[in-house]
């Protein structure tokens, strides 16, 4: 099942399929390790729901919700 990055709740973990958005936001991900067949954890997020912060390659990643709806995760399963 695909979801969102931002959509995650904290646990949730999966694989990045693809990252959408254009110009200098996708370089940005890709910069900061967010590409296809990354696995990524969700931790939390802010009580509004922005920033989050997910786990990936390793580290700890803080992104807005602007830029996690950008990323497409599927999902695996508990």
């Amino acid at each position: 099942m695909e979801k969102l990055l931002s959509e995650l709740k904290p646990q949730d973990s999966g694989t990045v399929k693809r990252v959408t958005g254009a110009g200098a936001l996708r370089r940005r991900l890709f910069d900061m390790g967010v590409t296809p067949s990354a696995n990524v954890v969700m931790r939390k997020a802010a009580p509004l729901g922005d920033p989050i912060e997910v786990t990936l390659r390793g580290y700890e990643l803080t992104l807005r919700k602007t830029e996690a709806e950008c990323v497409i995760v599927e999902i695996i399963p508990n």
